[in-house]
């Protein structure tokens, strides 16, 4: 048995040189999340619709966070989803009780956007501790991907096959 640890919470922050309106759509409309974060996504962007991820081309079994939803949806200030880890951690994240990713917005000036990324349900253990810091690598990488593809046009999409 493990339990979530309530101080436990998985913080990354990023500013980028775009528009809120702009950075907003990044995350909610699913062609132009899979320009930064995922081969392909399905985004249905109201609570309850999907946030889903599929990070290997033509794979919708591994590496995505099939069925997950979102849980809150605040346009352009906050955005809640269910979250799935890839396949390493299927058995440890992927079974019950989900963990929860939370992504608020906020305006600098208008060309400017401030992106907080908070990523709760932490278990402990060894096995959680590997998961969360894959994940602080990961977030890392997916947020300089968000800011690389929205002022440069340039994403690395997240954990692709070597």
């Amino acid at each position: 048995m493990s339990t979530t640890s309530q101080n436990k919470v998985l913080s990354k922050d990023v500013v980028i040189n775009a528009p809120l309106s702009l950075v907003w759509h990044a995350w909610t409309i699913s062609d132009r999340v899979s320009k930064w974060f995922a081969s392909d996504a399905i985004v249905e962007p109201k609570e309850g619709g999907a946030f889903e991820l599929y990070f290997e081309p033509g794979n919708t079994t591994g590496m995505c966070t099939k069925g997950c939803k979102i849980e809150k949806l605040i346009p352009q200030q906050e955005l809640n989803f269910q979250w799935k880890g890839p396949d390493q951690f299927d058995e440890l994240m992927n079974q019950g009780e989900l963990t929860l990713v939370q992504v608020s917005f906020k305006e600098i000036d208008e060309n400017t956007t401030e992106v907080k990324v908070n990523h709760t349900g932490w278990k402990n253990g060894e096995e959680w501790d590997q998961a969360y810091k894959w994940h602080e690598m990961a977030w890392s990488g997916v947020l300089s991907s968000l800011k690389s593809s929205l002022e440069k046009g340039e994403g690395e999409l997240c954990c692709q096959p070597e």
